[in-house]
This record gives C-alpha cells, sequence and structure tokens, in this order.
C-alpha cells in the first residue's frame, strides 16, 4: 500500500527520520512550529502544512516526535489537532511520553478512526539519519502489520512488546535509565581517571575491553566527549523528564529506586546551570569543572589552538 506520509515535529529525531524517508521516495507533508526547521525538507520535497489539523486531512499515517507531554496532547487532541483531519487512520508516536499518557492519548481519540500506536524511538540522531534506530511498539497488532514496512526503512530493529498502549513507553523508560546511569556513571569514571593522568582515549580502549563496556563507553565517549562536539542529540530538558517518568512508573508500582533520583539530581544541577537546551552529552564539563580536568581526546586536543 502506498501512503502519505506526515510529520509533526522535525527537530534533531524527527528531521533526519523525515528526511530518510523523503530521500527513499515517499511523499511527505510536514509541519512544525519552528518554520526554519521545515527549509531543508521543503527542498527535498515534501509539502507544507499549516497545523497539525492540516496535515492529518493529507496524509495517512502521521509521526509525532516532539519533546513535552503539553505539545503532543495539543497537537494530537487541541483545535487544531490530528483528531480533526479526515484522512489520518494511523498516529505514530516517536516520543517519549511515559504509559499513562499514551492511555490519555488513546482515550481522546476513541470518538474517532484514528489508530494510536506507541512507538518510541532510541538510538539518537545518527541512527535516525541512517536507518539504524530501534523502535519498541505496542498498540493493534494489525495495525502494526501495515506500518511496519515504514519503521522497516528507519530502522535497524522493531519490537512489539504488547498490545495494551503505553508498554513501549514503559520499555522505553527502562532503556533510557540505564542509559542515563551508564553516561553519569562514566562521567565519574573518566574525571578521577582523568584527574589521576590517565589519557582519556586509553581509557576508552581499555573500557570497551572490559566488564565496565556500555553505551556512554562505546558511543558517547568516543564520538561527542573526547572530539569536544557534544553533538548526541538528546536535549538536557527531554533527559530530566525521561527519568523523571521513570520514577512515577517506579513509584506507581511500588518498586524502590535509589540511584534514579541520583541521576535526575545530576541532570537537574546541570540544568540550574546551564539551561535544560544544552545536549546530555555537555553533562561531563561539570565534572570536569569540579575537578581541574578536560577528558579530551589526542585528535582534538591535537586540534586545540596553542595558548596565548
Amino acid at each position: 500500500m502506498s501512503f502519505v506520509l506526515g510529520f509533526v515535529g522535525i527537530g534533531s529525531m524527527g528531521g533526519p527520520i523525515a528526511e530518510t524517508f523523503l530521500a527513499k521516495g515517499f511523499q511527505a507533508v510536514v509541519y512544525d512550529i519552528d518554520r526554519a526547521a521545515q527549509a531543508p525538507l521543503l527542498d527535498a520535497g515534501a509539502e507544507q502544512a499549516a497545523s497539525p489539523h492540516e496535515v492529518a486531512a493529507r496524509a495517512d499515517v502521521v509521526f509525532v516526535c516532539l519533546p513535552t507531554l503539553d505539545s503532543i496532547r495539543e497537537v494530537v487532541l487541541g483545535c487544531e489537532g490530528l483528531r480533526h483531519g479526515g484522512r489520518i487512520r494511523t498516529c505514530v508516536n516517536f516520543s517519549t511520553t511515559g504509559p499513562r499518557f499514551v492511555r490519555d492519548l488513546v482515550a481522546g481519540l476513541e470518538d474517532t478512526d484514528i489508530c494510536v500506536m506507541d512507538c518510541p524511538i532510541t538510538g539518537g540522531a545518527a541512527a535516525a539519519r541512517t536507518g539504524g534506530l530501534s523502535i519498541t511498539v505496542s498498540g493493534e497488532r494489525s495495525r502494526l502489520e501495515e506500518i511496519k514496512p515504514l519503521l522497516d526503512r528507519i530502522a535497524a530493529h522493531v519490537f512489539y512488546v504488547g498490545a495494551e498502549p503505553g508498554q513501549a513507553q514503559l520499555m522505553k523508560l527502562l532503556n533510557n535509565m540505564l542509559s542515563f546511569a551508564a553516561f553519569v556513571s562514566a562521567c565519574e569514571a573518566f574525571a578521577l581517571g582523568a584527574k589521576a593522568g590517565l589519557d582519556p582515549d586509553t581509557m576508552v580502549e581499555v573500557i570497551n575491553t572490559g566488564t565496565g563496556r556500555n553505551s556512554a563507553t562505546t558511543h558517547k565517549f568516543p564520538r561527542n566527549v573526547l572530539p569536544r562536539t557534544f553533538d548526541y542529540g538528546a536535549k538536557m530538558m527531554i533527559s530530566y523528564k525521561d527519568i523523571k517518568l521513570f520514577l512515577e512508573e517506579a513509584e506507581h508500582y511500588g518498586v524502590p529506586t535509589w540511584l534514579a533520583p541520583v541521576i535526575k539530581q545530576v541532570i537537574g544541577y546541570a540544568i540550574t546551570q546551564d539551561g535544560d537546551s544544552n545536549d546530555i552529552s555537555t553533562l561531563v564539563r561539570h565534572y570536569e569543572r569540579w575537578c581541574g580536568v578536560e577528558i579530551i581526546g589526542a585528535a582534538a586536543s591535537a586540534r586545540a589552538p596553542e595558548p596565548n
């Protein structure tokens, strides 16, 4: 089946996803409150919409990738939201929102023919550009079969975890908690190593052949921290939102948490110091300041200008 695709939210993740579909020849209708973000997609052949309502009036499947719960609620259920579009059949939520929010969206669309598919994504902006995302899905199995050929265009892995709305969200929160824990732990370990005189490149090499290996040491540190690019693609505000959602679910189910509140505190501190729009990889700078060191790779160090 040939679908017209809609995209609402074309930032650091939604933009590369839309670009991938356009490059593969799909017809796409896009909307974002940041009109400048639409320009590259329009140049690539996308059609512009004036509202989420218009996207839903012109597209069969609409992908939503937005940073806040309020923005998603307005886009889906608001007076100019997707619910009022006459063509849309499936709303694919790529955002991390928590399970209860997804159930609220489903309830808000009960009087329509729109099916919500809960499809939170992981992998970062680089994976979004190369089709290497991992997508966890919950919702109607029959609808998944319809959209899976689309998901396969942008994802290396698609996991179905159940029909109940929100199950995929819970799985995503578990993943994000582990990812945040790995990164904060790596910041502390690398700060100690650098303070004691160890070479950061060597630390990465040694750790990645040992039991301490994790997503921070294999990806974030060698690709975003040591080169000093700090461009992993996830904003601090989104990371803080996700750890809060994890803690809410833990409280709901009566599961004790010791580590997650500390991670929330560390990310929250970074936000109070630098604002919430910085990349999550910049968190390491606070450890550098506290320790009086710079965790920099040899290649980036060679590029650094000589001090005056």
